[in-house]
């Protein structure tokens, strides 16, 4: 089905000097950073635009890393997440440095996406499959969200604890998302390892990767000027994008679908992931996933 899907990239945390950031650290041979990979399987898949959500102060760095590259792959477009960007009635508290969090960075994209469209972390790699179960929800003909999970076991390094989200699935829908902040080994702790509870490796968690209706820019603003009510003051509060899917799932006012993808997810947690990144990265790259590029 020809039909328009955009993906959103949150890209507006990184920072200003991308030659110190592991994110962005040149992971291909020919210098291409993990965003370039998702990108590149999301126009594979069907996606036609692409809108990048990043500061004024690293635009000119960005488009030099990946977005020039980008752009003569597929529409591209960018929208500015700063500190200032609140709704009519509310000033930016003059000592706020934080970003307002990830429901915020998908809410500036309000005036540039009219159509169904995923959300991505900008350094993190999802795989082919991924965004494939992506594409074919948001071309249906449907107003539920996804949400793409993978196995918590694809998702872990060896290198040091991670933070993922953990899923209650009903029926294939979700449920609720769990933020567990020390995994390692398919098991978790909240005492600092004086205990550990198990998790079973198939587990299905969130890598940040949703698919959406336009809608959800009315119900993010909304929920926007209620925390804004609450927590303008607070320094490093933040508004976030699972935030606003709970609420939504919890008022019965959208299902979201869980899709899986069994793929590898890889990002670049540690330092000492880089090179294990690059080198499966590579070996798709020599078994032709990724011609042209």
């Amino acid at each position: 089905m020809n039909k328009d899907i955009t993906l959103v990239v949150m890209a507006a945390g990184m920072g200003s000097r991308f030659g110190g950031l592991k994110q962005i650290e040149p992971i291909g041979k020919n210098g291409e950073v993990l965003l370039d990979y998702s990108v590149y399987d999301a126009v594979t898949a069907g996606f036609n635009k692409v809108v990048f959500v990043i500061k004024h102060s690293i635009e000119a760095d960005f488009r030099a890393v990946a977005g020039k590259r980008i752009e003569k792959m597929v529409k591209t477009e960018y929208v500015y997440q700063e500190t200032d960007a609140l709704p009519d009635g509310f000033v930016c508290p003059a000592d706020r440095v934080k970003p307002w969090g990830t429901a915020h960075a998908v809410l500036c994209c309000k005036d540039k996406v009219k159509e169904p469209f995923a959300v991505i972390n900008a350094d993190d790699y999802y795989g082919k499959s991924a965004f494939a179960k992506m594409a074919g929800f948001l071309k249906s003909n449907t107003e539920d969200y996804c949400m793409v999970g993978f196995r918590l076991a694809n998702t872990l390094t060896e290198n040091g604890y991670v933070s993922r989200g953990i899923c209650e699935i009903e029926n294939g829908e979700l449920k609720s998302v769990t933020e567990r902040t020390k995994i390692s080994d398919c098991k978790y702790t909240e005492d600092d390892g004086a205990s550990w509870t198990a998790l079973p490796p198939d587990t299905v968690v969130s890598m940040n990767l949703w698919g959406f209706m336009p809608d959800l820019f009315g119900y993010a603003e909304e929920g926007f000027t209620e925390f804004l009510k609450e927590k303008i003051n607070v320094p490093k509060s933040e508004y976030f994008l699972p935030t606003v899917v709970s609420g939504l799932i919890s008022s019965g006012k959208k299902r979201v679908k869980v899709l899986i993808a069994e793929d590898k997810w890889y990002g670049v947690t540690y330092k000492e992931d880089k090179q294990k990144v690059a080198d499966a990265i590579n070996r798709m790259s020599a078994d032709g996933l990724y011609s042209g590029l």
